[in-house]
């Protein structure tokens, strides 16, 4: 009996354990990647994609919040309509803690982890464009504190704003995001929710 309860306590750790080497690796690569796209593009193209990877951490942390405050009740008669999504938006409530970990401690964490590296590289380009023949000289210091500050307060505004709407309308969101699932299916034949798991 003990070790039976102790091997169920060494589960969070392990899955922990598993969750912090995937998001390891994972942001590092990412971040590679984004730091090398980010220093071939222009300023002027590197600043909506900076804009886009901090936006898909806020969506992804309202979608995280949202799951965890929706109720089934509500989309039990879209069911009996049949309502496109409403498979979708109940396999997200009944794997709210599922998908709440994903949303919000992967996808919103590493969104962080590359939009801070994304500024500051985007700060580097800046700096030389300022500094011109000179060199980037007290230019680099000043954008990147700029740079990051502004990646950090969208960042954080967003959220809050994200975590206020996903509190307000939870339902909204995850049948939002639950016909958005269905339309992708349908476009790209790939199966997201697997059926078998919709129902009890």
């Amino acid at each position: 009996m003990a070790s039976g309860n102790g091997g169920r306590r060494s589960d969070p750790w392990s899955r922990g354990l598993r969750v912090a080497v995937l998001v390891f690796f994972t942001a590092a690569g990412i971040s590679w990647l984004s730091q090398k796209a980010m220093s071939d593009l222009h300023v002027a193209l590197a600043l909506p994609l900076l804009l886009l990877i901090v936006g898909v951490g806020v969506a992804f942390d309202m979608l995280g919040t949202a799951v965890t405050a929706a109720e089934e009740p509500p989309f039990h008669a879209r069911a009996a309509k049949k309502l496109p999504g409403t498979r979708h938006s109940l396999w997200l409530i009944r794997n709210a803690a599922a998908v709440a970990n994903f949303s919000n401690d992967i996808v919103g964490d590493i969104a962080g982890t590359i939009g801070g590296a994304a500024a500051a590289t985007i700060a580097v380009q800046v700096a030389l464009w300022l500094g011109g023949d000179r060199g980037p000289g007290a230019w680099q210091e000043l954008s990147t504190i700029v740079a990051v500050g502004l990646v950090a307060s969208l960042t954080i505004g967003g959220k809050a704003l994200g975590k206020e709407i996903a509190l307000r309308r939870p339902g909204d969101v995850v049948w939002f995001v639950g016909r958005l699932l269905d339309w992708f299916e349908r476009t790209t034949g790939l199966t997201v929710v697997p059926r078998n798991r919709s129902r009890r």
